[in-house]
């Protein structure tokens, strides 16, 4: 009887981890036309609004803005919060144009959902959450206990 009390209480708090991180805010790497993926953009963050639900990435390879004749090409990133349907949108509309031709100007776009995500740059930073990992072996644990005694 302790026991299926015991994991009884792990289940709910389990279930309250998992609400809770469905309810705060996301926390996603902001930055702006950054040359490569350094500095602000691998220490500034920002709480999202509380309808942002996914961390966007975007990379940009070309020439500097004031081009000149010759002038070499260099990665430029943005990172941001938005809705998960308008990265999504977004990064779907410049697939195309994501070629990653070292001669050619391209432009590419990923999306992912979990704090601090985009900390890479089109990389897969990933969908699943580390809670989520966490609360499903800890919920397959808890169950093979209690079906075990």
């Amino acid at each position: 009887m302790r026991s299926a009390l015991i994991a009884g209480t792990l289940l709910l708090a389990i279930i309250a981890t998992i609400f809770f991180d469905e309810v705060r805010s996301l926390e996603c790497y902001v930055c702006s036309r950054q040359e490569g993926n350094a500095e602000k953009c691998l220490t500034t963050t920002k709480t999202c609004e509380s309808d942002e639900n996914a961390c966007q990435s975007e990379i940009r390879w070309g020439s500097t803005p004031y081009w000149s004749q010759g002038a070499e090409k260099q990665y430029y990133v943005t990172k941001k919060c938005a809705k998960k349907e308008d990265c999504e949108e977004y990064v779907n509309r410049f697939t195309s144009s994501c070629q990653r031709i070292w001669y050619e100007d391209w432009k590419c776009g990923e999306c992912c959902q979990g704090d601090r995500c985009n900390y890479y740059i089109i990389m897969g930073a990933g969908n699943l959450k580390a809670t989520w990992l966490l609360s499903l072996v800890t919920a397959v644990v808890i169950f093979r206990h209690i079906f075990a005694s």
